[in-house]
């Protein structure tokens, strides 16, 4: 699985003109699946997020996770994460898992979140049309992808 993970100071997603789901400092996570992607890889990719220590300590270092702050995680469903665009102009999604593998494996990785976290995560909705706003915090941004665990 591949994910984007943005350290944040707000973020919200709007689905048909209403807000789904909505944090303040926190964590918005981009996630999309394959089918290679197993339970331990939506395991380890889940602790390794929450675990991050991407947030400032006193000292301005980044040296605190999302759970140190007491901070929030927004997750969305991102299948274009596996865009190839090797050839041409137009992206290829063969590699993104189908509705059918990537919808289980969503879930299944939202409720590890949410365990590894220990408290609830708003999400967006799996392929619905999402209008995602956020404050990037610093900018901080990491990819993190479990078949290359660099």
């Amino acid at each position: 699985m591949r994910v984007v993970i943005q350290r944040v100071s707000e973020a919200s997603v709007t689905i048909e003109g209403n807000i789904n789901g909505q944090i303040a400092q926190g964590l918005l996570v981009l996630a999309g699946f394959t089918t290679a992607d197993t339970p331990e890889d939506l395991s380890w990719t889940a602790k390794k997020i929450v675990q991050l220590r991407i947030f400032s300590d006193a000292e301005d270092k980044m040296n605190l996770s999302v759970q140190d702050v007491n901070g929030s995680i927004l997750l969305i469903s991102q299948f274009t994460l596996y865009a190839l665009t090797k050839k041409g102009n137009r992206p290829s999604y063969i590699n993104a898992a189908p509705p059918a593998v990537a919808i289980p494996l969503y879930e299944q990785f939202h409720q590890l979140l949410e365990k590894e976290l220990g408290k609830p995560i708003p999400t967006g909705i799996f392929g619905a049309d999402m209008k995602v706003a956020l404050v990037n915090d610093g900018p901080v941004t990491i990819t993190i992808d479990s078949q290359n665990r660099e």
